[in-house]
């Protein structure tokens, strides 16, 4: 084959979703956001590439015979941008993406092609400057409707469910992302010193404006509440909860489908990994030997526990009566004593275990 036949068996996708299975090689332009080193039953080494744009996440390989892939990804600050060469075959019935060459982009380098906004989703703009490698968070909810204006069917599903759970109907919308909404999300850097200041995302009831409104709070929408977490969520290597998997993580997936917000991130799969997304509360259970909620953690490891200021069912009735500040403080102690209990658990067991980086 001459080099202009082979050129020609080279096609440039638009962007990461675009990559189907072919009898040609790929060029696309992606996001490196992360990669492991793993071994083949021959002991020879490979790599498990995700590449990350606004269209899609791919998790791609790098086999031996590409040593100098290899090494450029290793070499690859992540988050960056970089241009990948592969083809995409199919593999137990599914597309997978084999890397041959990786080229990383250099700060102000502009190839043909390359559009950086394909790359970050435009929702970080707003809140770029709390991009963390460590991001702790932690969700306040309240009802989202009157529940007099309910349909006579799906009010009698809501009541049979609380008269299941022996809660009050109330009670059981603002924990449901189907009957409630997110009104506060605190954000923390988990790697931060300790008393490091938590900035909390808020929504204000409808038509109330925030009178000095503190530095740390910013009022939005709901929907750009969702927009700007999954934005954060998809820059961080690591994504800090606790009882994440069980509460906040299935909300917001469930908020985002409503209101039409891509979730970026896959935080819900492998229940028992480290990473994207450590729950605490997974790492720390007692399986029933014992209570395990966020107070008990802190009493027992010295910490200042968030519910001597306020607790979960304190914010609906506070919500109601306008009280969004009093909210996100009590949100964002929430998210200090969670980063307290990740840094603990970080120095302590986490840097021990093999599957931690």
């Amino acid at each position: 084959m001459n080099h202009d036949e082979q050129k020609q068996r080279v096609v440039r996708a638009d962007n990461l979703a675009a990559l189907v299975v072919a009898e040609h090689d790929w060029d696309v332009f992606a996001q490196l956001r992360s990669w492991k080193e793993l071994q083949t039953r021959d002991q020879k080494p490979f790599l498990i590439v995700e590449l990350a744009d606004v269209h899609a996440v791919v998790e791609a390989k790098i086999w031996a015979d590409a040593k100098e892939a290899m090494d450029a990804v290793k070499a690859a600050p992540l988050r960056g941008p970089v241009k990948v060469r592969g083809r995409v075959k199919e593999y137990k019935g599914q597309p997978q993406l084999v890397i041959d060459r990786v080229k990383v982009i250099a700060p102000g380098e502009v190839p043909d092609g390359f559009d950086p906004d394909q790359l970050v989703d435009p929702a970080l703009a707003p809140v770029e400057d709390l991009c963390c490698r460590t991001l702790v968070f932690d969700i306040e909810t309240v009802p989202a409707f009157d529940r007099r204006d309910l349909p006579p069917t799906v009010a009698e599903a809501l009541a049979d469910n609380a008269q299941r759970k022996e809660m009050e109907p109330q009670a059981v919308m603002g924990m449901s992302p189907f009957f409630g909404k997110v009104v506060s999300l605190a954000i923390g850097d988990g790697d931060a010193d300790e008393g490091d200041e938590v900035t909390v995302l808020a929504v204000p009831p409808d038509g109330q404006t925030i009178a000095d409104c503190p530095k740390w709070l910013r009022p939005m929408s709901e929907a750009d509440l969702l927009r700007a977490f999954w934005a954060l969520a998809s820059r961080a290597e690591t994504v800090v909860t606790f009882n994440g998997r069980g509460f906040d993580v299935p909300f917001l997936v469930t908020r985002s489908l409503i209101h039409g917000v891509p979730a970026r991130v896959d935080l819900l799969s492998q229940r028992f990994a480290l990473q994207p997304h450590l729950d605490l509360f997974e790492l720390l259970t007692q399986r029933g030997r014992g209570p395990s909620k966020l107070d008990v953690v802190c009493w027992a490891f010295g910490i200042e526990s968030p519910k001597e200021v306020m607790d979960g069912s304190m914010v609906a009735p506070a919500y109601a009566r306008g009280e969004i500040v009093k909210i996100a403080e009590y949100n964002a102690h929430d998210v200090r004593a969670t980063a307290a209990v990740y840094r603990r658990c970080r120095d302590l067991v986490l840097r021990y275990r093999a599957d931690w980086k």
